[in-house]
């Protein structure tokens, strides 16, 4: 059972199996990020090439982060007047990072963000308090230099990258801000989407997105991602902060195995 990239023909089954896996990636992403976890082995697994999955799940995340996006907004847990400051930064890195996605070792990476995600996993368990209550006093130049320096850091890593995005840039808005896990979380989707779009354009103009599976798959990730939006912003961070320690360690122990395999 295989899908014929560019072809007309094609197992619903796939599309199906697609569906599912973009739901429940998109339902995790919404909450803590690491979506990527879920989807993109999905779909390497249905037979597409690596830059088509690459390429299709970018169109299928975009979609989905577009609707956790918009639920966060509702919900008032945004911050209008920090993320005027730090998106462009974001969209800038992202952009800088597919341009550059060639010119640094990618398991060298892999190592160093092994080690990174290790410290902020092991950190958040042992400071109970952490992002439970928004500690958020106002920005302050200070503050906001600090939100421009990680929006441009993590949008160069996503686009060049990409796993474990969501987790640094909520772990950098807690400890920037004072922010608890339920903002921190919306004003991430923000970022997260802003540097979607930028490295999703790279991947449509190189015609590597397939749209048969992109297309349903995406919708199914608008519908996980409101789902998990909605049980973010109802259970509140006591909700949160769990799910990102285990997402923490589920990443830890997938680059670990891709290094091993490799």
């Amino acid at each position: 059972m295989g899908v014929i990239v560019g072809g007309d023909l094609m197992s619903i089954t796939l599309v199906i199996l697609a569906c599912i896996a973009g739901f429940i990636g998109a339902m995790v992403d919404a909450i803590v990020g690491g979506g990527g976890l879920v989807t993109t082995p999905a779909l390497l697994a249905l037979g597409l090439p690596t830059h088509i999955a690459l390429g299709t799940n970018k169109f299928a995340s975009t979609m989905g982060a577009m609707s956790s996006t918009y639920h966060y907004f509702k919900s008032g847990n945004m911050n209008g007047r920090l993320l005027k400051y730090v998106l462009p930064f974001s969209l800038i890195g992202s952009a800088f990072g597919v341009l550059t996605v060639l010119g640094i070792d990618p398991e060298f990476l892999k190592k160093v963000i092994i080690g990174l995600v290790l410290l902020i996993g092991t950190y958040t368990i042992a400071r109970k308090d952490l992002g439970m209550e928004n500690k958020f006093l106002g920005l302050t130049k200070k503050n906001i230099f600090l939100g421009m320096c990680l929006a441009l850091t993590l949008g160069f890593y996503d686009g060049f990258f990409g796993p474990g995005t969501g987790s640094f840039l909520i772990f950098g808005l807690i400890s920037i801000y004072g922010f608890d896990f339920v903002k921190a979380s919306a004003n991430t989707r923000v970022l997260n989407l802003t540097s979607n779009i930028t490295a999703l354009i790279l991947f449509l103009l190189n015609g590597k997105v397939y749209f048969l599976i992109a297309v349903p798959m995406g919708i199914c990730m608008m519908i996980g991602a409101k789902v998990g939006s909605q049980m973010a912003i109802e259970k509140g961070s006591k909700f949160i902060k769990p799910v990102f320690v285990v997402m923490s360690l589920l990443l830890v122990i997938k680059m670990t195995l891709d290094i091993m395999a490799a």
